[in-house]
């Protein structure tokens, strides 16, 4: 149960650096796609996060809620709803240092390239082939 501890420990780490900014993961994760500088479909969330649509509309109101992203008819399709970082979301992301690259460095110090690479590699497929098995689950 090595990757059970290592996702857990990994949230809580995540979880550890974000608190003082006043996210959890997955609100920095919908922050992150939105500071992207493209247009993001609120609806596509959904599918990103591999959570159901009512999750990421919460998600996605908290951080309205908060005042970091806003809400705008998409112009193509005005029943669609686009997002974009409010001037407090784009200066509270500018401010943070990226979570992902502190676990990474606290995580894998020390290891050799090789090891990476493994690492990489292994996850790589571990994770391909667990997505599979939901696109299987939506064509059953």
């Amino acid at each position: 149960m090595t990757a059970k501890r290592f996702v857990l420990a990994n949230r809580t780490a995540m979880e550890t650096i974000l608190r003082p900014f006043g996210l959890g993961g997955t609100q920095w994760w919908v922050l992150s796609q939105v500071a992207s500088g493209e247009a993001v479909r609120q609806r596509d969330l959904a599918e990103a996060l591999h959570v159901e649509r009512a999750t990421a509309s919460e998600i996605v109101l908290t951080l309205v809620r908060k005042k970091l992203v806003e809400q705008y008819p998409d112009p193509a399709d005005q029943r669609q709803k686009l997002l974009r970082l409010t001037g407090a979301g784009v200066q509270l992301w500018e401010s943070m240092p990226d979570p992902l690259e502190k676990l990474y460095d606290i995580a894998f110090e020390g290891s050799r390239s090789h090891e990476l690479a493994t690492i990489a590699r292994v996850l790589g497929v571990a994770t391909e082939r667990l997505l599979a098995i939901r696109m299987k689950g939506a064509t059953s």
